[in-house]
């Protein structure tokens, strides 16, 4: 077994750490007070070619790895979560659907202007009533003619506010009883599609969160994603990378949040000696660096068994629900250390608790995942 990165990985990692350094983090506390995208970011991101990181190169990719994909997502996550979720969410939900089911026309119509940033990527599955039961989803699109009529809603929506088109769920028809739910590309400029930015939320206050309303929408049929009726599977694998990416970003949360802490031990002050001299604070950090470092090697695991192109569904259900659990105990920690000043906004840590509570929810929930896993094993 061989734990080091390659040297591409390696240069990748130290081009968007710098990167993340100089340019992200400067920002992000400005950003989570006024909810302002970080628009420019994604600019320059797409200027050095980290917005199509993992696709082919003739789709203006970079042809890298999905551990690049989670190092990228990782080190923008320790510099502001919200830009590390717009950019998972823009690979994992929105490009990766097109790479893995899309014919030769729809990755050269729809990928590639993801790939090169002019469109930023997005995925329509979640709706009012059909969260954690995705199958209970209620939005159609009705074959008419040549062309599928979309009619519903979905909610909690990244990114749909910057993307020119996007994958979304719909019942296409029934089949013995059954939903049969698709996918359909759907441009966002489309007659009757309204994407609505008015969420209030808990954080990642400067990343889109959108509601989208489809009344009569109307695209051609040849917009079907894949096969017809594959829709639940297809989304299921979908959210099996995606799952790396939240991994990833919790990760970058907790090293954040353990940098922080570790920089004011050191430097705070109390019965006259630095706080990180007492033995209950260095077993608290050293905690946190365990659970980093478990966490982190999980995700890499998951993401080198799909480069593998080996199974890889428990292991990113796994990794998703430690990373994400960590990332909220080290957040956590991280304001215990801090004292006083911990729930002070100026201070940070308490952003990286409220960024970090959406990981345990979002591309499904602690208890799906626990779900997910014991199927795997066999319960």
């Amino acid at each position: 077994m061989n734990f080091d990165l390659t040297d591409e990985q390696q240069m990748i990692r130290k081009t968007i750490r710098e990167f993340a350094d100089e340019v992200v983090a400067p920002g992000a506390i400005g950003r989570d007070r006024t909810k302002e995208f970080p628009r420019d970011i994604f600019r320059q991101l797409g200027e050095m070619g980290m917005m199509g990181l993992p696709f082919e190169e003739k789709y203006g990719g970079a042809g890298a790895d999905t551990i690049s994909f989670a190092i990228v997502t990782e080190e923008l996550s320790r510099a502001c979560a919200s830009t590390g979720i717009t950019y998972s969410a823009h690979i994992s939900l929105g490009g990766a659907p097109l790479n893995l089911f899309g014919t030769e026309e729809q990755k050269q119509q729809y990928l590639v202007p993801i790939c090169t940033g002019e469109s930023l990527g997005a995925f329509g599955l979640t709706e009012p009533n059909a969260g954690s039961d995705a199958g209970g989803t209620q939005t159609t699109a009705k074959p008419e003619g040549d062309d599928f009529v979309i009619n519903g809603s979905k909610v909690f929506i990244t990114n749909a506010s910057y993307a020119k088109h996007l994958a979304l769920t719909a019942i296409t028809g029934t089949e013995d009883g059954k939903k049969e739910i698709s996918a359909v590309i759907v441009p966002t400029d489309a007659d009757g599609f309204q994407v609505i930015d008015n969420y209030e939320k808990m954080g990642l206050n400067a990343s889109n969160t959108t509601e989208l309303v489809l009344e009569n929408v109307r695209v051609p049929q040849e917009n079907l994603l894949g096969k017809r009726g594959n829709g639940f599977r297809q989304f299921l694998v979908t959210l099996d990378g995606g799952r790396i990416g939240i991994g990833a970003m919790a990760v970058g949360i907790a090293q954040a949040a353990f940098d922080r802490s570790l920089q004011y031990a050191k430097e705070r002050k109390q019965f006259g000696r630095a706080i990180a001299d007492f033995q209950v604070n260095q077993f608290k950090l050293a905690d946190m660096a365990l659970k980093i470092e478990l966490a982190r090697n999980m995700v890499y695991k998951a993401a080198w068994l799909k480069d593998e192109g080996r199974p890889f569904s428990k292991e990113a259900a796994m990794c998703k629900l430690y990373a994400s659990e960590i990332a909220m105990e080290v957040a956590d920690e991280a304001i215990q250390l801090h004292g006083g000043y911990g729930y002070m906004k100026e201070y940070e840590v308490e952003r990286y608790m409220r960024d970090a509570k959406l990981l345990e929810i979002g591309e499904g929930t602690s208890e799906v995942q626990h779900l997910v896993i014991a199927r795997q094993i066999g319960v």
